[in-house]
């Protein structure tokens, strides 16, 4: 007789750093999904696909023995976001609303972002008043909306800042050392305030919270609100970089196409209170351990 094998939990979106994370976390028990089945055991699951064929995640679901599906995967572009509204709309909103549709009672997380604010009297909880500026931030809160009205139950996780270990070396931190140790001047806005947060501690706590059996909104974000300038001082001493190197600006300096919420970040109260037992590191100790983990070349 053969062996049925073990349900394991879907991470769609599992190339990126976050889905990289929560693979490491899941171990055994995940089972990795992206725009193509591009590595062995991988499954073919692909968003905005699934946003315009109403059969595609039923499709991509099929056959599997799941416990959870984590929708980590998106369209994390800001800027071409705001140019390519369709692709935003595809992969941030609808493809994840039609994944939760065909989920069909498993337990289901969405990833969010604190785009869906404005910025201007963070740092916000779960309950404050939205108002996206950007077509990203609009993209995402939308995905939020559609996700609840599909499955009610679902799990929407809002994060921010997020750095680590990145397999692609794309996030902050990789520029960061990548630029001082070249002897690289680098200019930074001082003006956008957040809640930077280590890829691993925000893989762990939204497991840990999809194994208890918690839905719902929650910020999962580092315990530390600062500027973008700030983070990138405190990276450059621990690890040894020459802060010398780093000059503020403001954002309305470097000319973006999207518009950025400034006073920002957000407060973790409720998850600190649903998992008192699984910490967010102070940010000295996320770079410490991104260090300690991958010694930046």
């Amino acid at each position: 007789m053969n062996k049925v094998p073990e349900a394991r939990s879907l991470v769609v979106g599992a190339n990126g750093q976050v889905g990289r994370a929560l693979l490491r976390v899941l171990g055994p028990a995940a089972l990795p999904a992206g725009r193509s089945a591009h590595e062995d055991g991988w499954v073919q699951c692909d968003l905005a696909q699934c946003a315009h064929d109403p059969d595609a995640a039923a499709r991509a679901l099929h056959g599997l023995n799941l416990s959870a599906i984590y929708c980590v995967g998106g369209a994390t572009d800001v800027e071409r976001c705001e140019i390519d509204i369709p692709w935003a709309m595809e992969t941030n909103c609808d493809g994840p609303a039609a994944l939760a549709r065909a989920s069909k009672g498993l337990p289901f997380v969405f990833f969010s972002t604190d785009y869906i604010f404005d910025g201007v009297a963070g740092p916000y909880d779960e309950q404050a008043p939205t108002n996206p500026l950007s077509v990203y931030g609009r993209s995402k809160l939308l995905g939020e909306q559609a996700v609840l009205a599909a499955r009610p139950d679902a799990l929407i996780i809002r994060t921010s800042v997020v750095y680590g270990y990145d397999a692609q070396r794309k996030n902050f931190l990789y520029t960061l050392s990548r630029l001082l140790r070249a002897g690289t001047p680098m200019r930074i806005a001082d003006d956008q305030i957040s809640s930077p947060t280590y890829n691993e501690d925000l893989a762990r706590a939204t497991v840990a919270l999809m194994d208890r059996g918690h839905h719902g909104i929650f910020n999962v974000v580092g315990p530390e609100v600062m500027s973008r300038f700030d983070f990138a001082l405190l990276g450059a001493d621990v690890l040894g970089l020459d802060r010398s190197l780093l000059s503020p600006l403001k954002t309305s300096e470097l000319n973006q196409r999207a518009a950025r919420p400034l006073a920002s970040g957000m407060k973790i109260g409720k998850l600190q209170a649903a998992l008192p037992d699984v910490p967010m590191r102070l940010n000295a100790e996320g770079i410490r351990a991104w260090q300690q983990q991958e010694p930046p070349a």
